[in-house]
């Protein structure tokens, strides 16, 4: 799998709108995987930095035994709704489908870095009166579809 880096070298415009969607809120919505293979939905923050997507979390946090045990991750943001005073405006939504590597930490936190298996941006079109769906995977490339 692709680091972030790999992947803005692929799309840097597509990559830009995902960096840019998960950087407008603090927090995000990560699942992981629980022992038995249920899914776990936990808050997160994201952090770009030396061409990785990081995330990170508190010392023995069932969310990092999750992905010390299977590092399959998806992240989500932001969440929120068109504006009542302005649907229009609504920005859209991205998600970040991958894998997180355990990376070296000065204390007992935890720090992931994610190496991106599928990226996706859920927006409007220009006429807000379709659903525009875009995603990349390494394998297939970029991809856009419009919905009604």
């Amino acid at each position: 799998m692709p680091s972030w880096a790999e992947f803005e070298a692929a799309q840097p415009d597509f990559a830009a709108r995902v960096r840019r969607l998960m950087e407008s809120r603090k927090h995000l919505t990560m699942a992981t995987l629980r022992r038995d293979g249920s899914p776990r939905i936990s808050g997160t923050e994201v952090q770009f930095a030396g061409g990785q997507l990081r995330i990170g979390s508190m010392p023995n946090a069932v969310k990092a035994r999750d992905l010390l045990r299977d590092g399959r991750v998806a992240i989500h943001g932001p969440t929120t709704d068109p504006p009542d005073e302005d649907p229009d405006a609504w920005v859209g939504e991205a998600k970040i489908a991958g894998r997180a590597l355990a990376l070296d930490s000065a204390d007992d936190s935890h720090s992931f870095a994610i190496d991106i298996d599928e990226a996706v941006v859920t927006s409007l079109d220009q006429n807000k009166s379709r659903l525009v769906v875009e995603s990349w995977n390494p394998r297939r490339g970029y991809e856009r579809f419009e919905r009604d």
